[in-house]
């Protein structure tokens, strides 16, 4: 799984797998969904593989706080609001403006979808609060109208007005494509544990078909999709908006994307939580290392429940045993696929990407636990459903942009993790020990970001945003995707980072069932009041 793929954001996968573990119970077909952050191919993107330097990233730098002659009319655009397509009630959607390069910004403009939903109570309303689920990829105005807008506690929704921007690429704005639906479901399943030359070469050639179709389809579009631009794009939304201050909250890689906005505009920030925090400082290898322990932790956990109940498929709680009989069965599978019960079969690589997709909420455990005892008896059906969810395919067959912004956003913020297969080969024992049953599949799904058609433009480097009001950093102990060590060390860069623990497992904290963190998540957003250092939330 390339890692590219790994940073889904919690509501989304986690609302999926929901209707995923109701249809396993029930026996009913799973309603499409929106799903979170994902594995294959260099999650924020990789770094050189042949080690990098001791030398501590630079800082992110401030853009100056006077606005550019040539940005003003983007600043000055008035949005024309309107219902919603569809059954979305209460929501309006506009398009807004942005300059497609921030350097040239007579040469044309990019188009973003943007939502909101006003605030719902009578007290003095606290201005706009932007949400963004992850990804890189994930569709903001998706999460706001099927998540956040219901899910935030009532307290937030009545004094904020709910928004949400998909980014630059991603969904309704100018979505970056690769490759048809059919040319899809050939990547996903191509055998990412090569055993051979052979398939090392057909798996680095499926690479470089979604690279060359993403440079066909989206041609000087794959130029402008970094975190960067996006950010920016978020201040001219803040400003059309009318608010002096952003308000914010971003899980997985969206807190890449807020950090990276208090970094270029410290004295604009208002209330920023950052749920599931990305380290910036990292190269693309250390990255996707990281995951590839994140997600053997979330493993580990998943088998000590399982252990606990009648039947467990893995058999045992000692994860030796269960890495063991995990891995047994993706060899199988690479020998003989599975049946579903349609014209797809269940191979290694979604198998994998089903069990993956399973560790972002515990919640899943129960369907993976189905799905594995069903796999045992010869149907790959639920497995096969759980890798769509993350995927973002529907029952018709059709993918969103997920994949293809995922990895437009990644390969453009970080040099690639590794330069061919010597590299991965090079790594590959590192990501084995890191996970035995995994690390093959993450080590070289890194390897997408080799293969792209234009240069990174992004480096690894800290975000002291100096200056910036408190900034509220949300850090889960057994996340599998931003492992917990992140949180702390974003909470170190950031000058004003107030770091708050949730002692548990799955992706991101934020409304996901502990009273105490969304609490202080709360308490902080509607009267500016972090917790105490270093609070601990069980």
């Amino acid at each position: 799984m390339d890692t590219s793929r790994l940073l889904r954001t919690s509501g989304t996968l986690v609302a999926a797998a929901a209707l995923l573990i109701s249809a396993a119970v029930t026996g009913s077909a799973a309603p499409g969904g929106t799903g979170p952050d994902r594995p294959r191919g260099g999650l924020l993107g990789p770094v050189d593989d042949t080690g990098g330097s001791d030398a501590a990233p630079p800082p992110l730098a401030p853009l100056p706080t006077a606005l550019p002659a040539a940005l003003r009319p983007y600043y000055d655009q008035k949005l024309r609001w309107h219902a919603c397509s569809g059954k979305r009630s209460g929501f309006e959607c506009a398009t807004m403006r942005a300059p497609l390069d921030y350097g040239a910004p007579r040469d044309g403009d990019v188009k973003l979808a943007v939502s909101r939903k006003k605030a719902t109570g009578s007290g003095k309303r606290l201005g706009a609060l932007m949400v963004n689920p992850g990804g890189p990829g994930g569709s903001a105005v998706g999460f706001l109208q099927q998540y956040a807008a219901s899910r935030y506690p009532a307290p937030v929704r009545a004094r904020y007005d709910m928004v949400a921007m998909d980014p630059r690429g991603v969904a309704a704005s100018d979505p970056v494509t690769c490759l048809s639906d059919q040319e899809m479901d050939a990547y996903a399943r191509v055998d990412q544990t090569p055993d051979s030359a052979a398939e090392v070469r057909d798996l680095v050639n499926a690479y470089k078909k979604f690279a060359a179709g993403c440079a066909a389809r989206s041609g000087k579009l794959l130029r402008h999709v970094s975190t960067i631009e996006a950010a920016r794009d978020m201040d001219i939304f803040r400003a059309v908006l009318g608010d002096d201050k952003l308000h914010y909250v971003g899980a997985s890689y969206g807190t890449f994307l807020g950090a990276t906005y208090a970094g270029l505009y410290p004295k604009r920030v208002g209330k920023l939580v950052l749920d599931g925090a990305l380290d910036p400082s990292l190269s693309a290898e250390q990255i996707n290392h990281d995951q590839t322990v994140g997600f053997q932790t979330a493993f580990a956990s998943f088998v000590e429940d399982c252990a606990g109940h009648e039947n467990c498929p893995l058999g045992s709680s000692r994860t030796d045993v269960a890495n063991s009989r995990l891995k047994s069965f993706f060899e199988q599978l690479d020998d003989r696929p599975l049946p579903t019960g349609t014209s797809r079969e269940l191979t290694e690589s979604l198998a994998t990407t089903g069990v993956i997709s399973a560790m972002y909420d515990e919640g899943s455990w129960p369907v993976l636990r189905k799905a594995l005892q069903n796999a045992q008896s010869g149907d790959g059906s639920l497995l096969l459903r759980l890798s769509d969810a993350y995927y973002e395919r529907d029952e018709r067959g059709a993918y969103t942009n997920l994949m293809p912004a995922n990895s437009a956003v990644n390969c453009l913020d970080l040099p690639t993790a590794f330069h061919g297969p010597a590299g991965v080969y090079r790594a590959l024992p590192d990501f084995e020990k890191a996970s035995p049953a995994l690390g093959t599949s993450f080590a070289w799904g890194a390897l997408t970001c080799a293969y792209w058609p234009v240069p990174a433009t992004g480096t690894p480097h800290r975000i002291p945003a100096a200056g910036a009001a408190p900034i509220l950093v949300v850090g889960t102990t057994r996340d599998p995707a931003t492992p917990y060590r992140w949180a702390g060390a974003l909470a170190s860069q950031l000058s004003s980072g107030r770091l708050l623990t949730y002692d548990g497992d799955g992706h991101t904290a934020y409304t996901r069932g502990s009273s105490c963190v969304d609490g202080a998540v709360n308490t902080y957003l509607l009267t500016s009041a972090s917790p105490p250092a270093s609070q601990k939330c069980a």
